[in-house]
């Protein structure tokens, strides 16, 4: 036997000793996945097909050889899928996720549900403005794309979105240089996005402005409001129905006149920053659904804004108690130590004692039980308890008809802002957190933790990809026995959207700007990762520390707490995400614009629905799909059981035949839900659950423009349509 036959013996044996004693002994029938390439593998394609190619003949040659009952073929999971569908068994539900995942003990990937914030929230950030483009695009029509202010194009920015989506993109786990790329490419997308804005705006208003977009508003920057004497301010709202959002700009030191698209004067402040030499204008907008209101902003000349700011609070036992509250909610703070300490729902009575405060792990660098260190990937605190960023905070009150709010500074690296507008159901936590010091050699891992209470019995509860509730349990998972190695890092979960811990009656809801790590680490209590900082790579295949170099240094977030009864604190969770997640969108101009037709009148308000959506209906998609195609896609964002008093799990059944104001809708055909092929052409595989027979509904058939939407379903379309000639 030579060489080449020797290699080709062991390779049977040991393919052999894989399907028929190793993997294919976990299998329920005779097909066995054998996966092809991997991370950090799969290079070269030539190399790869060209071995498998013998791989595949060497092991099929064996049937005539021996006898052997092993065949060997290229397949794709569609195609084994099917294999499985027609075994005819009963198979179990599996009703849980993965999370957390774990390669060892002592090595749960939780971290990257936190790592590098800044990108992860412009991210977030992206998918907001890519859907404003999007709906924009589809308002206006060809017009978006070329218009007065050049060529405008959406898909620089949704390929770019698309990039960002890599498990290694939006999860932190890049190399410094590399997240830069990624941010890079975010930036370069924007700039086709905002031309197609002010080609679109131009044409709906009737009105050429020199539109302007400011990307700093998050760090108070915008040089066309904090120089000019008079701008016009464009809001558009990407929902379904009308909003009342405060605008907030950064200006100079004046008094402003700010006046609605009717022309009458609204309420405005100029409310003074502390611990800077800046000032924000407020006022409050009210913006039609899924359209745009225009105010104009006018100096008055000679006059200086008051200082609304109250002097740092002394930290004496004796100090008022610290308030700050609307006609919904009221906030309490400790004197001594300037922290909340209690939340009121005035509207459904409810009074929670609420302890917010910053905190961080020590990143663990490896100990005795394991080398493992905690690094992009891995979340590994060296000891279960955090540390206090500080036990008190130095606190400054402002209080005006538009806001109150109570900035706490808690040391050199971290402060936040807990406000209140009028009218609002939830408290905000504006937090600043950076650079986080390691000079010391100890990484850092901070969070920002609410501590209650409440009676939670070791259960919390964290969203799906902002749709699905998931109930979590401490050290515990649905479908195998825990052997809990790490018992902070083990119970981290994704946060996509929402958190909540509840006794059954009380319901305490935190909403996030981002995707971030969170937990219940006992019960009562609610933490989530803000940050993170460390010396260490963790040997996952970054190859360097997650040190944050550049801007990614500094982050500011916002966290919204809602505090409500459990039976009804759906309604409140759900709607207020939606809008956090499209926020309206502001687009600065000088005014005074030419006509974009003179022969039709310039318009300051528009909307691009006839009538506004449910509240149960998020509008999820409308966007261009070809020359006279648009991509249509409608959810029911209520599951089963979150009815809250109000009806909002019901189905619900909407007409779009007459929707929507800027096209009429010509011809209506239904999808699945990536649009790849039409729903009446599409068939689904049936499966038997060990659970029992479950009922197969045949699909809605669409018969007309009227659609049923059912709890969770969301339902895509192609609609042909015809803009209307004035815009």
């Amino acid at each position: 036997m030579n060489e080449e036959e020797d290699q080709q013996l062991v390779i049977l044996r040991e393919w052999d000793m894989i399907v028929t004693q190793g993997q294919g002994q976990h299998y329920r029938t005779n097909h066995t996945v054998m996966t092809m390439g991997s991370d950090f593998q799969y290079e070269n394609a030539n190399m790869w097909f060209k071995n498998l190619d013998k791989l595949i003949q060497l092991v099929n040659a064996q049937q005539q050889a021996n006898g052997s009952r092993v065949n060997v073929l290229y397949s794709t999971p569609a195609c084994y899928l099917w294999q499985l569908n027609k075994a005819n068994l009963t198979w179990s539900l599996k009703e849980d996720d993965f999370f957390p995942y774990a390669d060892g003990p002592h090595m749960f990937w939780t971290g990257y549900f936190s790592s590098r914030p800044a990108l992860k929230r412009y991210e977030r950030l992206s998918y907001n403005f890519l859907q404003v483009c999007n709906q924009l695009e589809a308002l206006a029509g060809p017009a978006a794309n070329v218009g007065p202010y050049g060529s405008g194009d959406s898909a620089p920015l949704n390929e770019a979105m698309a990039v960002l989506q890599h498990h290694d993109a939006v999860s932190g786990t890049s190399r410094q240089h590399v997240a830069n790329d990624y941010a890079r490419q975010l930036a370069e997308g924007w700039g086709p996005c905002e031309v197609l804005l002010s080609n679109a705006l131009a044409r709906l208003s009737g009105s050429k402005e020199d539109f302007m977009f400011c990307r700093k508003l998050n760090v108070s920057v915008c040089p066309p409001t904090q120089t000019s004497e008079s701008f016009q301010v464009t809001i558009y709202n990407p929902l379904g129905r009308k909003v009342d959002w405060m605008v907030r700009l950064p200006v100079s030191k004046h008094v402003f006149l700010v006046r609605d698209p009717s022309g009458t004067v609204v309420p405005s402040d100029v409310v003074m920053i502390p611990s800077s030499d800046s000032q924000e204008l407020l006022f409050s907008a009210s913006v039609p659904a899924l359209g745009f209101s225009i105010y104009s902003v006018t100096q008055v000349p000679g006059q200086s804004p008051q200082a609304h700011i109250h002097h740092p609070r002394s930290q004496k036992p004796w100090s008022r108690v610290l308030v700050i509250q609307n006609e919904y909610i009221r906030a309490r703070f400790d004197p001594d130590s300037g922290l909340l300490m209690e939340l009121e729902n005035l509207d459904q009575n409810l009074r929670l004692p609420v302890h917010q405060a910053f905190y961080w792990y020590n990143a663990s660098t490896g100990n005795s039980l394991s080398s493992q260190v905690s690094g992009a990937y891995i979340f590994r605190p060296n000891r279960q308890e955090p540390l206090l960023v500080s036990h008190w905070a130095q606190t400054h009150l402002v209080k005006t008809a538009l806001v109150q709010e109570v900035h706490q500074n808690f040391s050199a690296w971290c402060s936040q802002v807990v406000r209140l507008y009028p009218g609002q159901r939830h408290l905000e936590l504006e937090w600043t957190v950076g650079p986080i010091p390691v000079g010391d050699g100890w990484g850092k891992e901070v969070i920002s933790r609410f501590d209650t209470v409440l009676e939670t019995d070791g259960l919390f509860y964290t969203d799906s990809n902002g749709r699905e509730i998931l109930e979590r349990r401490r050290d515990y998972r649905l479908t195998w026995k825990l052997n809990q190695t790490e018992p902070v890092a083990g119970n981290y979960y994704p946060v996509n959207s929402r958190i909540y811990i509840t006794d059954g009656n009380v319901q305490l809801t935190v909403l996030t700007d981002r995707s971030q790590g969170g937990s219940s680490l006992s019960d009562g209590s609610l933490e989530l990762m803000v940050h993170r900082r460390l010396l260490k790579d963790d040997a996952r295949g970054v190859g360097e520390p997650l040190l944050e170099e550049g801007s990614g240094l500094w982050v500011r977030g916002r966290h919204l707490v809602l505090l409500d009864k459990a039976r009804t604190a759906a309604a409140g969770h759900r709607l207020q995400a939606e809008k956090e997640v499209l926020a309206p969108q502001v687009v600065l101009a000088r005014g005074g614009g030419a006509p974009y037709r003179l022969e039709v009148a310039p318009r300051t308000q528009f909307s691009g629905l006839r009538r506004e959506l449910p509240p149960s209906v998020h509008l999820l998609t409308l966007a261009r799909w070809g020359p006279e195609t648009l991509l249509l896609r409608l959810e029911h964002q209520f599951a089963v059981g979150e009815d809250s008093g109000r009806n909002l799990s019901s189905p619900v059944t909407l007409d779009l035949t007459d929707l929507f104001s800027a096209f009429t809708i010509t011809d209506l055909r239904e999808t699945t839900l990536a649009a790849s092929q039409l729903r009446s052409h599409a068939s689904r595989l049936q499966w038997t659950p060990n659970t029992g027979p479950t009922p197969h509904p045949s699909p809605s058939r669409l018969v007309s423009t009227t659609i049923t939407l059912q709890p969770m379903e969301i339902r895509t379309f192609l609609a042909s349509v015809q803009w209307e000639e004035d815009g």
